[in-house]
């Protein structure tokens, strides 16, 4: 696999073990190119190598990590404390390599930047961005963990999230990249009943039971070689959970009726709108099953929490309704979408489109006559409960008003140059401020950062445990 790294040194201190990594990775055959060079598939991959994370390093490291996934080495005599590395991964790093001095090793390096650039490429192809829509920074972040989980692992997969938020579809990606040679197999465990739930599980016998016409194959031996999605597995009463928890540990089974022992390899991938730990704590759930099934545990984020999706989303629902490229969203449209609330979140918004689609006709954009008349004055203005949520939560922490005033400037400020690449010009034009005063702004901005990240920089490492 070909590698396009650039390399930033960010201190005098580690240039030696700079050209000793510089050298080892063209020996290991790593295209290496410059930060920034202009050129026309500019690499996604980036290596900050320093010696101490101070202040400078700190403020530094977030534009390079806005351009490529940063593995952080920090080359010197002293590895950093855990807090400096914690510092490094919050200004953006992927990872930190502490090195002592001139211990240098290629292979460490390689094996993270090759994963890395698997997982990019995965996020970019058919099998995700076809079917998995929205580029908000919590939906991306939950979508390379997913990707390098489903990629990279076999474990078990436990999926939590509200209703509607698309913890289905993430199970689907998990059996599309998950190299499996078997199908996917759905189970909804509400709607299991007691008297049929271990047929559904694990199949049964000709007459085995009054009804039972014919032998059966159960959601077990149906997903041998592939994936067992077990949605809502929550709703489980704890009967069925003990019989659930015995296969998943054995992998083997008896069909209802039968005395043979059946074999059975899947990939386990569960999904629920519950908060299980809190059904542990009151024996609702029982732990074992829970630590079996949650080998590794994501959250899908509700759509309040990726605003940023709501607009792509829609256009994605309208091309699927329309077949073909749909037609623009009007700007009272927009307004409304933005604006409205979701409780049932991506499901709700599907719902909310196809109703707009089916009230649109003719050639044109989509207008604000194509809201359903119950709905067209419900859409609420700006702050919304959104923003006062944030303002009650910021009250609860204690926060004086000029800091709050401050804190909602510098967002403000901070989303619009992301929108506007940079351009100091066009974002003052937007905030309805002078080109002056924004920069005047920033700066104040970037030495308050620079203070805080110095004092994070200079805090005392915990100590060790005895």
């Amino acid at each position: 696999m070909a590698l396009k790294v650039w390399l930033e040194i960010m201190q005098q201190a580690a240039a030696g073990s700079g050209a000793l990594l510089l050298a080892a990775l063209k020996q290991a055959q790593v295209t290496m190119v410059r930060r920034g060079d202009g050129d026309d598939e500019p690499a996604s991959l980036g290596i900050v190598l320093f010696a101490q994370a101070d202040a400078a390093l700190l403020r530094a490291l977030p534009a390079c990590c806005r351009q490529a996934r940063v593995l952080a080495i920090a080359a010197c005599g002293q590895p950093p404390s855990c807090a400096q590395q914690r510092a490094v991964l919050a200004a953006g790093a992927l990872d930190v390599l502490p090195w002592t001095e001139g211990a240098i090793d290629a292979e460490q390096v390689l094996a993270r930047l090759r994963r890395w650039q698997t997982v990019a490429q995965l996020l970019e192809s058919n099998a995700v961005r076809r079917h998995l829509v929205g580029d908000s920074a919590a939906w991306r972040g939950l979508l390379h963990r997913v990707v390098e989980m489903a990629a990279f692992s076999q474990a078990s997969v436990l999926i939590t999230g509200e209703t509607g938020t698309g913890k289905d579809l993430l199970a689907q990606l998990i059996h599309r990249l998950g190299n499996c040679t078997g199908g996917f197999t759905i189970l909804d465990c509400a709607t299991l009943s007691p008297e049929l739930a271990g047929s559904e599980l694990f199949g049964h016998e000709r007459g085995a039971f009054t009804g039972a016409a014919g032998a059966r194959d159960g959601a077990f031996a149906l997903a041998d070689g592939g994936v067992l999605f077990l949605d809502e597995v929550g709703e489980l009463p704890l009967p069925l959970q003990a019989q659930l928890l015995r296969a998943i540990q054995e992998r083997k089974y008896k069909r209802v009726g039968g005395n043979t022992w059946q074999p059975t390899q899947f990939r386990l991938v569960c999904a629920t709108n519950r908060e299980l730990e809190g059904e542990v704590a009151r024996g609702a759930f029982r732990a074992d099953l829970y630590y079996r099934i949650a080998g590794w545990r994501c959250q899908t984020p509700p759509l309040r929490e990726r605003q940023d999706d709501i607009l792509p989303l829609a256009r994605y629902f309208l091309a699927e309704l329309a077949q073909q490229p749909p037609p623009p969203l009007d700007a009272a449209v927009r307004e409304y979408l933005l604006l409205r609330d979701y409780p049932g979140n991506v499901r709700e918004l599907r719902q909310t489109v196809t109703r707009i689609w089916h009230r649109h006709c003719g050639p044109g954009p989509i207008t604000i006559g194509a809201l359903p008349p119950e709905e067209r004055l419900l859409a609420p203005g700006w702050p919304d409960q959104h923003f006062e949520a944030a303002v009650r939560r910021a009250l609860h922490l204690g926060l004086h008003l000029s800091h709050i005033t401050r804190c909602t400037a510098d967002v403000a400020i901070g989303l619009v140059l992301a929108e506007e690449h940079g351009n100091n010009q066009r974002a003052a034009a937007r905030l309805g401020v002078t080109d002056r005063a924004l920069q005047i702004r920033r700066k104040a901005a970037a030495c308050a950062a620079q203070a805080a990240a110095a004092a994070q920089a200079a805090a005392p490492a915990a100590p060790a445990a005895p």
